[in-house]
């Protein structure tokens, strides 16, 4: 990608952030008002704060990309229209649960027509394993779509998480895109998501002022998901699982845990690896400053995967960001010592 090709990413991340930021500040009355998210046994906050800004940051990105899809002359920028549909029916399927929670089944089963839309109105000639049945990779590829929405909707509960993790992943895209190892229109969306949690992240400042709500974080799953398996069709794979990995890893892990102990997995809960190390001592600041630390280092491991095109390189990379990534999860199981 050239400097003109990659001039409409750079708008993107402009014109996307201070969309965010302006529709936040003009909507934070009525989400005042409206759309309380009142603490309890589990929350990570103290007092009520306003939930509701991922509609802020899924319009600034939709439009922002949409736009410069259709008037910006870039070859090959054609952004798949499912991608749109389906972010905003997540996004509506998340507003919903924000109003009025929405039983697990019933929100699992919209949550899955949202992935298999994008994936099903893919081309069949676009493979990640391609001696892989098409049936099987796509069943698998839809659970995996579903996960990453719903693991992405579990690690939104601290201040600035969810900035700390898709400002690095999305950054590491936008330069995956200039080297050419990324499509131009996921390049696009990528900028747009970056550019829209930038105008989102000083209103979510610990101490924060607003929340994502599951309105912006289910979205933002999707959106991020579909990213990365594009980096995946492109035959990334270790790039494409090492720069989710934190969220990937504790996610799971929890989940795990929670099944082993034959506990209500889909219910909130305060088990996260990084809501643990709030309980340990670690203040919410310093929490999420090592966590977008961990995510720049997964960030430069991942780009560096791409560069070397090398199986055993791609290993050892991963083993890299699988040790710090389970460094980063033990420390933050263990009461801090200063």
């Amino acid at each position: 990608m050239t400097i003109s090709q990659l001039l409409p990413s750079i708008v993107a991340v402009i014109v996307a952030a201070v969309l965010s930021a302006g529709i936040i500040w003009a909507i934070r009355p009525w989400l005042l008002q409206y759309a309380l998210a009142r603490p309890n046994a589990r929350s990570s906050h103290r007092v009520p704060t306003p939930q509701g800004a991922g509609v802020a940051v899924i319009a600034a990105t939709l439009l922002v990309a949409g736009a410069i899809a259709a008037y910006v002359t870039v070859p090959a920028l054609s952004i798949p229209p499912a991608i749109f549909g389906a972010a905003l029916f997540t996004a509506l399927v998340g507003f919903a649960d924000d109003i009025k929670s929405i039983p697990v089944v019933p929100r699992l089963l919209l949550q899955g027509l949202a992935v298999a839309a994008v994936l099903f109105t893919t081309s069949d000639d676009i493979r990640i394993v391609a001696a892989c049945p098409l049936w099987i990779e796509r069943g698998l590829l839809l659970l995996a779509g579903l996960w990453f929405v719903n693991l992405v909707n579990f690690m939104d509960g601290l201040d600035w998480m969810t900035v700390a993790e898709v400002v690095p992943i999305t950054g590491a895209l936008i330069l995956l895109g200039w080297f050419g190892d990324f499509p131009v229109p996921a390049t696009i969306v990528a900028a747009a998501l970056c550019g829209a949690m930038l105008g989102f992240a000083p209103f979510n400042r610990p101490v924060a002022k607003v929340f994502l709500g599951d309105v912006g974080s289910l979205p933002i799953g999707l959106l991020l998901g579909w990213c990365l398996l594009q980096l995946a069709y492109n035959q990334h794979l270790a790039a494409a699982l090492l720069l989710p990995l934190y969220y990937l890893a504790d996610a799971t892990v929890t989940l795990l845990r929670r099944l082993i102990r034959l506990e209500p997995f889909w219910a909130a809960h305060r088990s996260h690896f990084y809501q643990r190390a709030t309980d340990n001592g670690f203040t919410v600041l310093r929490v999420v400053s090592e966590v977008f630390a961990l995510n720049v280092g997964l960030a430069l491991l991942a780009i560096v995967s791409t560069r070397t095109q090398s199986a055993r390189i791609d290993v050892i990379l991963t083993i890299i960001g699988g040790l710090g990534v389970a460094l980063a999860m033990y420390r933050f199981s263990k009461p801090l010592t200063t």
